[in-house]
């Protein structure tokens, strides 16, 4: 035993010798030489090249001017989405907020809004949603309650937008210092969202909602404003008339509520805030809502038309089945015909009692049901309701399955949070072989 003993302390001494000569000779080697040592450490530490790569993904803490200078290796990578289609217009909101960015949520903490029968109204509930878990959505962002400030948010929003070959946004805009009744002043924004825009070569058009005095006048010095302001910037979307013309297109939300006189007035060569003729001249699109409202459009001297609605049968413009005569409508008359399509139609959490409205998506069938009566009409443009128009559930934005208490969410279950892009992006490719087909 004892004899054993002496054997194992030889060895333990020998092994000992071993490890300390071993240890010396790593020493006397430089870091050149030691490949062992740099090879597990470039494990745990990315290379320069790989944080250098890392630098550039994380948008949101540099400043918006230096998207410009991104440009150059930003394109590289342009190759790996679809072409955007510049005839496909998706209508976008950036009247988002949270605390982070804005001090509080705007616009997820939409009250809930009373029906106009008070015996109807009596019977919904009523008060505010208390974000981030209740936002005023029947579905909920996979971004979370986000802020349309938040330049993360804007450069995913673009990068979804391009992987769905949209090629224009149609931005929800109030003039300076106007907004509407549940946000907060957005034209501030238009420079962040174009130079986001630009990075993915896509297009901004305006979508003037009716605010406060809309009238004649007060459109000419807005559009005047909105020209000078952004009409230089690449991102800002011009439409070639037949004339070969490149001018500016503006959607303009309820242009019923102006009666046909008033709108003559800036959209007639003679009329007395005329912008025709002049530098600020444009395509102006007005809203079809009811079949009389044709004619009144081109007595006030729109350009064209566009449906908004997302509903299938909640108006006549609305309605795929009358696209048809009304693109024979406008063939007739000189005007630009946008039918717009949608996803699917929810509004039951601001409007608890418009149930009768809710259009199911059916796992994709209504909207492709709607793109394709669309493309059927052989429009000029189809414009999307919406990208992310969360409290009418029109989104085509990314949405995720979510609990909360007594609240389920809906979702795109069983298809991924991307199918509406996936399913846009296919249809944005057939509406362009389309047009080629009716060119010939």
């Amino acid at each position: 035993m004892a004899r054993f003993r002496r054997k194992s302390c030889f060895a333990l001494i020998a092994l000992a010798l071993v490890v300390f000569l071993i240890t010396v000779i790593l020493k006397s080697l430089s870091p050149e030489d030691n490949n062992f040592g740099s090879q597990f450490t470039l494990r745990l530490i990315p290379s320069p090249r790989e944080m250098e790569k890392d630098t550039k993904v994380v948008v949101s803490a540099k400043p918006a001017q230096m998207i410009q200078a991104e440009k150059p290796d930003s394109l590289n990578k342009m190759q790996d989405f679809p072409e955007p289609n510049y005839n496909v217009h998706a209508f976008y909101y950036v009247w988002y907020g949270n605390p982070q960015f804005d001090g509080k949520f705007v616009h997820w903490d939409h009250q809930l809004l009373p029906h106009w029968d008070p015996k109807v109204a009596s019977g919904y509930p009523t008060g505010q949603h208390q974000p981030p878990n209740d936002i005023g959505a029947n579905f909920y962002p996979a971004l979370g309650p986000y802020s349309s400030r938040d330049p993360s948010v804007l450069e995913e929003h673009m990068r979804q937008l391009r992987t769905a070959a949209v090629g224009v946004l149609a931005v929800s805009w109030y003039p300076r210092s106007m907004n509407d009744d549940n946000g907060e002043e957005i034209d501030n924004l238009l420079p962040l969202i174009l130079d986001a825009a630009d990075k993915y070569q896509l297009k901004v058009v305006f979508h003037i909602e009716p605010y406060k005095g809309r009238d004649d006048a007060n459109m000419r010095e807005n559009i005047k404003y909105i020209v000078e302001r952004y009409g230089n910037h690449p991102a800002f979307y011009r439409y070639k008339t037949s004339t070969g013309k490149f001018l500016p297109l503006y959607y303009v939300y309820d242009s019923y509520l102006q009666t046909p006189d008033v709108w003559a007035e800036l959209l007639k060569p003679n009329g007395i805030s005329t912008i025709r003729d002049t530098p600020y001249d444009g395509i102006f699109v007005a809203l079809l809502v009811e079949e009389k409202h044709k004619n009144d459009i081109q007595t006030a001297g729109f350009d064209g038309l566009y449906t908004y609605f997302a509903t299938n049968g909640f108006t006549y413009g609305s309605s795929h089945h009358n696209w048809r005569s009304i693109k024979t409508f406008c063939d007739f008359n000189g005007l630009v015909f946008i039918p717009s399509i949608g996803p699917g139609y929810i509004d039951t959490s601001i409007r608890p009692w418009n149930s009768q409205n809710t259009r199911n998506r059916i796992n994709g069938k209504y909207y492709e049901n709607a793109f394709n009566a669309a493309v059927e009409a052989r429009p000029q443009i189809i414009s999307i309701t919406s990208f992310n128009e969360w409290h009418e559930g029109t989104q085509i934005e990314k949405a995720i399955p979510k609990t909360w208490g007594k609240t389920v969410y809906l979702d795109y279950l069983p298809h991924k949070p991307t199918v509406y892009l996936e399913l846009t992006q296919k249809w944005a490719k057939k509406f362009s072989e389309e047009q080629k087909k009716w060119l010939e």
